[in-house]
């Protein structure tokens, strides 16, 4: 039975055109597929709109056979670990290949690898009968990363997503950490933790690309070191609503059975919580990737977002406003 790759991050999938520029002015209907934007949308100072995508020149996304893509002759890499292969392979059937490999068309649906022989490999491994590719046709490598790393601050991923798309960068287009960092707003230490969450075994890697546990709750497991145990408390998490803050404590006891430390053994009875206001918590919850609390007394409310780490309440202030974080 024909295999089809389960596409549940897209990383730099996300962040180029999905047709390659036409060579002409476009007819009506026809030309690059981009993320469409409504008058209302702020724009920058260029006039376009500051989520929309930009084209990148020379280079398309597409989804392409594998059987139609061979090997670079003159790739310097030639010993690949079977070993390896085969756990890149068994990630890739439980989450489907985040990264494109990137290649250059050389004849009819013909295409020759540029970057991204172990991707390839470990594809044909898992069985799959296409695999998304970034097909280039400029030489500028520099252009190519520029636009894509422009691309990425303008495309909102998931966490699992933006790991794929910084470890790429990382990996087959020279970037830094740093120039990730600068580029997008984001500090180093974000970008690096970011990139740590594809360490995660595949089925906590499937809980955050869906949504189910947050980038916080990823982070904290991955400071545990049996995968067995991770993969348990990820599935704590989401049978008990658990907080970041109530995992990291699990994680310090080193007990993943155990309750958390700040969990009261007999809760009191709460009064009754007001619908909307739960609606509006559960929403700056999925926004900032953690838990928020909204109460609202008799003369005054507040609004508790709970963090982690230092570099988590970095991330959740540079939700709130990017600009707050810059240096001046």
């Amino acid at each position: 039975m024909s295999k089809q790759p389960r596409g549940l991050g897209r990383g730099l999938g996300a962040l180029i055109p999905t047709a390659p520029p036409p060579a002409e002015s476009p007819a009506p209907g026809t030309g690059t597929t981009m993320v469409a934007s409504s008058p209302a949308v702020p724009q920058d100072r260029n006039g376009a709109s500051e989520t929309e995508l930009k084209p990148v020149d020379g280079a398309y996304f597409a989804e392409i056979p594998v059987k139609n893509i061979a090997p670079n002759p003159q790739q310097p890499r030639k010993n690949f670990t079977e070993e390896a292969l085969r756990e890149l392979s068994a990630s890739i059937r439980e989450v489907g290949l985040l990264q494109p490999v990137v290649v250059r068309p050389v004849g009819e649906e013909r295409y020759e690898l540029i970057m991204g022989e172990r991707r390839w490999r470990a594809s044909q491994l898992a069985e799959l009968d296409v695999i998304p590719a970034i097909v280039r046709e400029t030489k500028e490598d520099k252009l190519l990363l520029d636009a894509l790393i422009e691309n990425l601050q303008r495309e909102q991923l998931n966490a699992l997503e933006e790991a794929a798309a910084y470890k790429q960068l990382l990996d087959d287009f020279g970037a830094t950490h740093e120039q990730l960092a600068a580029r997008v707003g984001r500090s180093r230490s974000h970008v690096t933790n970011t990139i740590l969450l594809l360490t995660l075994p595949p089925k906590i890697q499937l809980k955050v690309a869906a949504g189910t546990i947050s980038a916080g709750h990823a982070r904290a497991l991955r400071t545990m070191k049996d995968p067995v145990a991770q993969e348990r408390l990820a599935n704590r998490i989401v049978a008990e609503l658990l907080s970041v803050r109530a995992v990291e404590e699990i994680v310090a006891v080193g007990d993943v059975s155990a309750a958390p430390a700040s969990a009261p053994r007999a809760p009191r009875a709460k009064p009754a919580e007001d619908p909307s206001l739960r609606r509006l918590a559960d929403r700056l919850s999925d926004h900032f990737e953690t838990r928020v609390k909204v109460d609202f007394g008799r003369r005054k409310g507040r609004i508790v977002v709970e963090f982690a780490t230092i570099d988590d309440l970095e991330r959740i202030i540079s939700t709130m406003s990017p600009e707050a974080l810059r240096p001046e």
